[in-house]
Parts: C-alpha cells; sequence; structure tokens
C-alpha cells in the first residue's frame, strides 16, 4: 500500500509517495489547478554529458565513448538516462559529445529518432564545436557554458544536466516536483554510499529540510552522514538548475581564470554558500526498486562493467529490465531468434542462468552464468562461464572461457583459452584485479578495426 505526505508551496502542491519499499513509484501529483507537473516537464531542458572517454575501461574505450558502451545484451549505457527522461515526460533533450563519438551519434540518430519534432519533441546531438573559443570542453560546466545558446533558444525554464555514463532508472519529475517543492534554486540528486568509496564522489552535507550546507568534491577526509559513520551522502551527478540561475553563473565561473570550470568542483560548493541548494533523495526517485536499495551504478571500471552485467543473470536482479512501465528503450536491430543445436551425448546446446540476445546460436555448447550480446555464436564442445560476450563475437570449438569480456566482433580460434589460467592470460591480454580477463580485437592480432567500429 501506498503512503503520501503533502509538500506545499505558495504556487503549488505536490503529492508524494514516501513508501520506499513499493515496486514502482505512483506519478507526482499536483493539485493546483493552474500549474501541472506536466508542464512544468515540457518546460524542462536535459542536457546529457557524454563526452567522456572512461578510461578507466582500459581497451573497452579505445573505440567508443563511456556512453556508447553495450550493456545488458542489447542496450547501450547512454540508453538508460535518454530512458528516463522520456518515460519522465522531459522531451527536449541535448546530448553533448566529444571523444570518439561516431558509434554514439549513430546509435541516437537512428534508435532515438520516435521522438515528434512537431510537438517540441526531439534529442540533439550536440558535438564539440569550440563555440566560444578554440578550446574544446574543459570540465562539465564547461561544457554546458559552450552551449548555452541551446537553452536559450529552446526558453527552457529548468535544466536538467545529466551524465551519460551511469546505470539507473529514475523519474525526473518526482526530482522536478521536489525541486519546485522546497522552492530551491538548485537541486543535486544524492544516494548514501560507504565512505571508502567517497573519494569518487561529490560529498554533502544537509540541514534538517535536506537544504545542503556543505560540498565538496572527492573529499580526502569526507563528512558522514550523522547517524551512520559509515556512510557519505554523495552526490549522483545530476543537478537540476532554475534556468535563469545557470545562464547567470556559468558565466560568472567562465570568467573566473582560477576554476577548473566542473559543477561538482567549482560551481555546486559555490552556489551552497549563497542560494537554497535542495538535496533530492535518489530513493525517492528510483523506479521499481527491488528490495529496499535503490540500484545506480557506475560501470567505470572494467571490474564494475564485468559485475554490472552479472547481476543481471540473478533471480531477481536489482535493475529490473522486464519493467513495462518503464521501458529502457534502444535501437533495435531485425535479428532473428536465439537458437540452441543439438540434444544428444556430449554435445548439447545449453545456456543457464544467462541472457542471451537476438541473433546468437549456441551449437552443441554450454553457457552458464554469462550475457551474450546480438549475433554472438558458440560452437560445440566450448564452455562459456561467468563471461560477458560484446556483440558479433565468433567462438570456435572446444574453446573454454571463465571469467571473461570479449570485445565486440572477436574471433576464438579452436582450442581457445582465458581465463583458465590468468598468468598466462597477463602476458596477452588485460587482467583486472578481480581477475576478469578483457580480450579486444587488437590483442588478438586480428588488424584494427575501423574508427567508430563501436
Amino acid at each position: 500500500m501506498q503512503h503520501y505526505t503533502s509538500h506545499t508551496t505558495g504556487r503549488a502542491t505536490f503529492a508524494m509517495t514516501s513508501d520506499k519499499h513499493s515496486s514502482f513509484a505512483s506519478p507526482v501529483q499536483l493539485n493546483a489547478p493552474t500549474e501541472s507537473l506536466r508542464h512544468l516537464t515540457q518546460q524542462t531542458y536535459a542536457l546529457v554529458l557524454a563526452g567522456g572517454r572512461g578510461s578507466r575501461l582500459m581497451q573497452l574505450t579505445d573505440w567508443r565513448a563511456k556512453p556508447a558502451m553495450p550493456f545488458a545484451g542489447k542496450l547501450k549505457i547512454i540508453d538508460f538516462p535518454l530512458s528516463n527522461c522520456v518515460n519522465s515526460g522531459i522531451r527536449r533533450v541535448g546530448v553533448l559529445t566529444q571523444y570518439k563519438a561516431q558509434s554514439l551519434i549513430r546509435h541516437i540518430e537512428r534508435g532515438w529518432g520516435f521522438l515528434e519534432a512537431s510537438l517540441g519533441e526531439y534529442i540533439d546531438v550536440v558535438p564539440a564545436q569550440q563555440q566560444v573559443d578554440d578550446g574544446w570542453y574543459c570540465g562539465t560546466a564547461n561544457a554546458v557554458f559552450q552551449n548555452l545558446h541551446l537553452l536559450r533558444e529552446a526558453k527552457a525554464k529548468h535544466v536538467l544536466i545529466l551524465a551519460g555514463d551511469h546505470v539507473y532508472k529514475m523519474d525526473y519529475s518526482r526530482m522536478l516536483a521536489d525541486h519546485i517543492n522546497h522552492g530551491a534554486e538548485v537541486t543535486v540528486a544524492c544516494i548514501e554510499a560507504p565512505i571508502n568509496e567517497a573519494q569518487g564522489y561529490g560529498v554533502m552535507r544537509v540541514d534538517a529540510s535536506r537544504r545542503i550546507t556543505s560540498f565538496e568534491e572527492k573529499p580526502t577526509h569526507p563528512e558522514t552522514i550523522p547517524s551512520d559513520p559509515n556512510r557519505v551522502l554523495a552526490s549522483m551527478g545530476i543537478y537540476l538548475f532554475n534556468a535563469a540561475l545557470l545562464y547567470e553563473e556559468l558565466e560568472r565561473d567562465a570568467s573566473n581564470p582560477n576554476s577548473s570550470h566542473d559543477f561538482g568542483r567549482d560551481v555546486i560548493p559555490y552556489l551552497v554558500a549563497k542560494y537554497p541548494v535542495h538535496a533530492h533523495r535518489y530513493v525517492d526517485s528510483c523506479v521499481n526498486m527491488v528490495g529496499d536499495r535503490p540500484y545506480w551504478r557506475d560501470v567505470g571500471t572494467v571490474d564494475a562493467y564485468w559485475e554490472a552485467n552479472m547481476d543481471l543473470i540473478q533471480i531477481v536482479p536489482e535493475l529490473n529490465l522486464y519493467d513495462d512501465d518503464w521501458p529502457i528503450r534502444s535501437l533495435q536491430y531485425q535479428l532473428p531468434p536465439a537458437k540452441f543445436l543439438f540434444d544428444s551425448g556430449d554435445r548439447r546446446g545449453t545456456a543457464l542462468d544467462s541472457l542471451i540476445s537476438s541473433g546468437c546460436i549456441v551449437s552443441g555448447a554450454t553457457v552458464r552464468r554469462s550475457v551474450l550480446f546480438s549475433k554472438v555464436s558458440v560452437a560445440e564442445h566450448s564452455l562459456v562461464e561467468d563471461s560477458v560476450l560484446l556483440p558479433n563475437v565468433k567462438v570456435g570449438r572446444h574453446v573454454t572461457l571463465k571469467r571473461v569480456i570479449l570485445d565486440k566482433g572477436c574471433t576464438l580460434p579452436d582450442g581457445f583459452k582465458a581465463g583458465v589460467y590468468p598468468e598466462e592470460d597477463r602476458g596477452h591480454f588485460h587482467v583486472t584485479e578481480r581477475g576478469v580477463t578483457l580480450i579486444t580485437y587488437e590483442m588478438l592480432n586480428q588488424g584494427v578495426r575501423s574508427s567508430g567500429g563501436a
């Protein structure tokens, strides 16, 4: 059963669910007759920062930006923030690209063209254009500053700043409602995180009304949550601004030669001291949460990427991809169903506790606890365990793979083994701290793929 608490401002009243255990957060209701949540989302413009390489993903991002990384068998990471925008009713979106952007641009142009431009709905892919001077983007705030003309052209009332490289399901309209209810100029989405991970986040303190009283980016000595000395309140890198203030502050920051022009390091700490900056709890807008822990992942390392894909093969995964009410949309190719061949003796095509995508053929081989992306073929007498095989991979006969990430387009010869003898693997491939073996096209000496073939 859902319970509601009321939050009131002079302009509007929203009803918000406070039951964090509900499987699907009910839509925020606006009681004031002169203003509706739909109108608020229509007046909001989202900018997705998708220009980063993600260097900790090692060779996986040699040919693609991190937001273009394949995920969950048939998606790309960028599909999560874009789906959250569309599902939340925010349908004016700009995606800022920079590093190795071709595959990302192609994916968005071909897979996200269903919005109705005649109704003011669109997703614009915005390459770095040296709008201000001869420099490329030199920080998250600078990336938005160089594209302020897009926001002014859209006549946005609110601007939502998102990272393009996180995996989560969030109803941004609930964050917008929270922002309005508290009369905030800026709202920062936050999540509780272990103190040993604090150096990877912006860490904040809040008062009883959740106004942010301090904010420090990647602190050496982080302030913990008063009730829990082992956890911190961490920024998710999701910022909601009143547009007029954003324009003013980005121009101020751009003129400061001592600034690194980063939201978390420069802009937000400056604003906290001068304006009402509100903390929005992710638990209040997380969609279809399993249990009492909201799902949010920064798949920024090879181990984290492998773990996040492995999460999906659990009996009840924390990330629900089977939710018809909040679909994760993507570019869908017309591919035949997955096929499993042979059922005799020692030659039997099987997949257990695995995700197998369209176009795959498992021919007399065994796949266990693995994720196979589209058009992967595994030949007779091969064994694939605890592995992630990206699209268009071909696995020969009598191959053994254990705890392996195999990049797109790789072909493994008969008898190939990886993940069995990690010390041997280190001489040819990249082996992580957790013993996951990363194999790319180039490591196999199969030539150099064409640029953009991500």
